[in-house]
């Protein structure tokens, strides 16, 4: 084996679904050309040693490269020991240790680095997760490592299981398989299936240069959701799906306070245009305008709906869309963070592009990008 062994793994843009993977529902994402990166070479100890910028990366197009590498040590001589919560790298070499991917006598050198920018919605811990744990399984030469789903889960469990906090798989699984896929959780599992669907025109990326409040997210998404469903359980509605296979059951809100009946009526709404988008692509008839409205109503049952935009992202999307974006909407699960939109092609793309620049708001014009994967020397 030739060492070191390069990997990377993509970032994503939610397409659809955003705030529906936690209900049991579905998404449709998209893996984008901005990834995270690592090196790994053996060392003759049983010290990992990491070395990695991220948390210099506050906004988009930073690399962090005018200020020194952090430098992070593991002894798999000892017993793992978490230090705080979100401890990643001890997640990852614990989890791969608990599962006999890696020998303990092994220790390794790991050199990160990205440009994905960190609480922006652009799952930069996931990404780094994915990419460690790709490394290790490729230096210990274990079989798993070409299988993106058990990667993808062994990435899941490392960032949320580990520390028993709650989360989602759509990052994950967007960034092991790459492209454009449409994910299904249906019953608590993961069924993922790429879509073959090409994409005309460009999407760009806008960074509000505000870090998200995750906390207020919850409180206003994904809490009151449960809650409605929770209170319908009586009345026979056994999720969202029910509702949307049986739509005669949507007076069935009319026991819900107004509170509750608008989250519920927002996922509700976000579910049905995921279903639409798919029918969209399997027509084979691409259409941007109809793809642009899309997005764009999917947003604001976000901002209507569960009150997770900002002023900022709202300025952004207006002014994109004055330049020539057919539609857009905030990324991730929202309070802050990135936000992109939908151009036809390169000439409104770079337009849109320089436009919000010029109020002073980071862009990437980004492109499709594939999944995890060892790159070339």
């Amino acid at each position: 084996m030739m060492y070191p062994i390069r990997v990377s793994t993509p970032s994503r843009i939610c397409l659809f679904g955003e705030h529906l993977d936690y209900l049991g529902l579905e998404v449709v994402a998209l893996a984008i050309n901005l990834r995270f990166c690592a090196s790994i070479s053996p060392r003759e100890d049983q010290q990992i040693h990491i070395s990695i910028r991220d948390e210099r990366l506050g906004s988009l197009g930073s690399d962090g490269t005018e200020y020194p590498p952090q430098e992070y040590w593991i002894d798999l001589s000892k017993p793992i020991v978490y230090q705080h919560k979100r401890d990643y790298m001890n997640s990852c070499v614990n989890l791969l240790l608990k599962e006999g991917y890696l020998n303990p006598q092994q220790g390794y050198d790991i050199s990160l680095d990205a440009k994905i920018p960190i609480g922006k919605g652009m799952c930069s811990s996931t990404t780094m997760i994915m990419v460690i744990l790709r490394a290790l399984l490729e230096a210990s030469g274990a079989p798993v490592k070409e299988d993106l789903s058990e990667l993808a889960y062994l990435g899941y469990r490392a960032e949320v299981e580990e520390f028993h906090e709650p989360g989602g798989m759509m990052d994950h699984y967007t960034s092991a398989y790459g492209g454009l896929v449409h994910l299904d959780f249906a019953g608590g599992t993961v069924k993922p299936t790429r879509l073959d669907t090409e994409i005309p025109g460009y999407f760009v990326l806008f960074d509000s240069l505000c870090d998200k409040d995750t906390i207020r997210v919850l409180s206003q998404a994904k809490q009151p959701v449960m809650e409605a469903l929770e209170q319908l359980k009586p009345y026979g509605v056994e999720g969202i799906r029910d509702l949307y296979q049986n739509p005669s059951k949507l007076e069935l809100l009319k026991h819900l306070d107004e509170w509750h009946t608008k989250k519920l009526q927002a996922s509700y709404d976000n579910y049905v245009i995921l279903r639409e988008a798919l029918r969209f692509f399997e027509k084979g008839q691409f259409d941007p305008v109809s793809f642009g409205q899309m997005i764009y109503r999917h947003h604001v049952n976000l901002r209507d709906g569960f009150g997770i935009s900002t002023p900022t992202i709202e300025r952004i999307l207006d002014t994109a869309m004055e330049h020539g974006a057919l539609g857009g909407k905030i990324n991730g699960s929202g309070g802050g963070g990135c936000c992109y939109v939908y151009c036809p092609d390169r000439e409104s793309a770079e337009r849109v592009l320089d436009a919000v620049q010029a109020i002073g708001f980071p862009g990437m014009i980004l492109q499709p990008d594939q999944g995890n994967r060892v790159d070339p020397d």
